[in-house]
């Protein structure tokens, strides 16, 4: 309002030198506007209120992004193992699969969202099992499951509870004789997951391991954490 105001004050100063008629007219365009900006402007801070409130309620309310935690936090004892096993898995279904490599990468890995329906609960450091359709050549039996670590949080890459990531590097052979990958002796699991697309069904098993899982009962504890790489020349 006091903006309102100010612009009536300075009509009133623009116009005294102007006839009656001219100067009635453009008062009563220049309120119109000024009202209308006024209004344009209250419902702008409305939606901006009605916003916050949103926010409040969903970091305070029932879906508060806290769903998932144990309580206290660092309590483990209710953490699942191997829910789903081989004789009876789990079927997800992939949300998106993406190349999370630049095209002059040496090889290929992907970013693969799999949503679960919050069916499928674990911890981070635990991993998932994957059985790759189809059969050995060997012997005609299933593929083998393929573990591969969890890349997500608890809550998934939206916070909902219902999916879960891998981040999977494609396994591919190159052969020198051919000078080209050798398409027989290509990662199974890995080239399958790398593949998928939106609404293709993944067969699971799982979730695995504790080993992984962080100790955070005790804030003092010490992390060693050793990982297997390839040293580059110096």
């Amino acid at each position: 309002m006091a903006k309102t105001a100010g612009v009536l004050s300075t009509v009133a100063f623009t116009t005294t030198s102007l006839p009656p008629a001219a100067i009635a007219a453009k008062k009563v365009q220049e309120v119109v506007e000024t009202v209308d900006n006024t209004n344009k402007l209250l419902a702008a801070g409305a939606g901006v209120v009605a916003a916050g409130a949103a926010a409040m309620k969903l970091s305070s309310g029932s879906c508060a992004q806290d769903f998932l935690e144990a309580s206290p936090y660092w309590d483990q004892s209710a953490v699942k193992v191997n829910t789903f096993k081989n004789k009876a898995p789990f079927t997800g279904k992939v949300v998106s699969t993406k190349r999370i490599v630049g095209p002059k990468a040496t090889g290929e890995t992907c970013h693969i969202v799999i949503d679960h329906k919050g069916d499928f609960p674990y911890w981070e450091g635990q991993s998932w099992g994957v059985i790759p359709p189809g059969t050995r050549e060997k012997d005609g039996k299933p593929h083998s499951v393929r573990l591969y670590s969890i890349a997500s949080s608890r809550y998934g890459d939206d916070m909902t509870g219902n999916t879960g990531s891998l981040c999977v590097r494609r396994a591919t052979y190159w052969c020198p004789e051919l000078k080209a990958d050798d398409p027989a002796k290509k990662g199974i699991c890995s080239n399958f997951l790398c593949d998928t697309t939106a609404g293709d069904e993944v067969v699971m098993t799982g979730p695995s391991g504790k080993v992984m899982l962080m100790p955070e009962e005790d804030p003092s504890t010490d992390y060693i954490m050793v990982a297997t790489g390839k040293l580059g020349e110096v």
